[in-house]
């Protein structure tokens, strides 16, 4: 039940695994890039206390050795000061440019944990095995790290390219309700940006996934995996066809700031709701019918999901507030925003000419319903 799919970036190339037990042959999988049978694991304290124990082991029966790092659990990581506490770590274990980091969790550890890869002796290999549906669909595949700032989401970091990913299906079973519906926000966005044949199975196939389905959570990885990875090969640093991954995003990161990165708002919940409001702006400015933005509301709800302002708990600031967040996006391009709207369920594209007037509209009306 395991598959492979193939990122083809010349001399980046690397190949993202997917399927059942994969840590448990970590080593064997890892050791042919090794230059020497040792890594250091950076990973978060809820992922070395439900899994460090089998890494370890998967990595021992393929001859490779570990050190490991446990980072605090939680968006709050994703900074200046575990960032620097996991550098300092890494030279500390005498990481050499030929060695191998392994980012083990879920989006924080693969962003910091690539992005300490990227600028240590400057730059040395690395290794996801991401560990939650959102890391396994999204994060770990691109070669996007990073990490955030006071100023807002993602804007330190750079373009570092795994040179393998991992994704253990099996580790999704140790998934909270909520966190495994948060990465469902990222694989229900690729059907929405450009399969409208995918987003009509997961409305099929959504119930069996969330309840624990392995063989459609290997097919839903799969087809996501691969939708990222062929616009990834097209536009590796996002100067065109690879800003369509960012559906939903530019709410989600304002949403994000305004609940101060915490556990009010995970991000693929801030996706999820990102995507029904770009398809709802959509609507309002004549691109889709109404249809559209309706059936994705119908089916985040049908899955228990987060799908509009109203479903965030505590206060929010004003729709100008909000609008002044998203100011802070990297996406903004000449002080324009840019946002990724539809034309229908799979056909989404670029726009960086939306009115003002017209944002602000459709926040102030979500922000009504609170």
């Amino acid at each position: 039940m395991r598959q492979n799919v193939h990122v083809d970036l010349g001399a980046r190339a690397y190949d993202v695994e997917i399927g059942p037990g994969l840590i448990a042959v970590a080593g064997a999988r890892i050791a042919p890039i090794l230059a020497r049978p040792r890594v250091a694991v950076l990973t978060d304290e809820t992922v070395a206390a439900l899994h460090l124990d089998a890494l370890r082991d998967g990595l021992a029966a393929g001859g490779v050795a570990m050190e490991a790092l446990a980072l605090p659990p939680g968006e709050g990581t994703k900074g200046w000061p575990q960032f620097s506490r996991a550098v300092e770590w890494l030279l500390e274990q005498k990481v050499e440019r030929r060695d191998v980091v392994v980012a083990f969790g879920g989006g924080v550890i693969g962003d910091l944990g690539g992005f300490a890869a990227a600028v240590l002796r400057r730059g040395v290999r690395f290794v996801q095995i991401p560990t939650t549906l959102l890391a396994q669909v999204d994060s770990s595949v691109g070669g996007k790290t990073g990490i955030n700032t006071a100023q807002g989401k993602n804007l330190v970091g750079a373009f570092h390219q795994p040179s393998l990913v991992l994704a253990d299906t099996d580790v999704l079973g140790t998934l909270s309700a909520r966190d495994f519906l948060a990465g469902y926000g990222e694989v229900v966005k690729y059907g929405l940006l450009g399969d409208a044949g995918f987003f009509s199975w997961l409305e099929r196939m959504g119930p069996a996934l969330a309840a624990g389905d392995g063989e459609a959570r290997v097919q839903a990885v799969t087809r996501s995996v691969e939708m990222k990875a062929r616009i990834v090969e097209r536009d590796e640093t996002e100067q065109g066809d690879r800003a369509l991954l960012n559906l939903g995003h530019t709410f989600c990161h304002a949403l994000e700031s305004a609940t101060g990165y915490s556990d009010r708002l995970l991000h693929g919940e801030g996706v999820a709701i990102g995507c029904a409001l770009a398809f709802e702006l959509s609507a309002r400015l004549g691109l889709c019918a109404q249809e559209a933005p309706s059936r994705v509301r119908a089916h985040l709800r049908d899955m228990g999901m987060k799908t509009d302002l109203a479903d965030i708990q505590g206060d929010l600031p004003g729709a100008e507030g909000l609008l002044t967040l998203m100011a802070q996006d990297k996406k903004v391009v000449d002080g324009r925003l840019r946002f990724i709207l539809a034309r229908d369920i799979g056909a989404a594209f670029v726009a960086d000419d939306v009115p003002g007037d017209a944002v602000l509209g459709l926040l102030r009306d979500g922000l009504r319903g609170r």
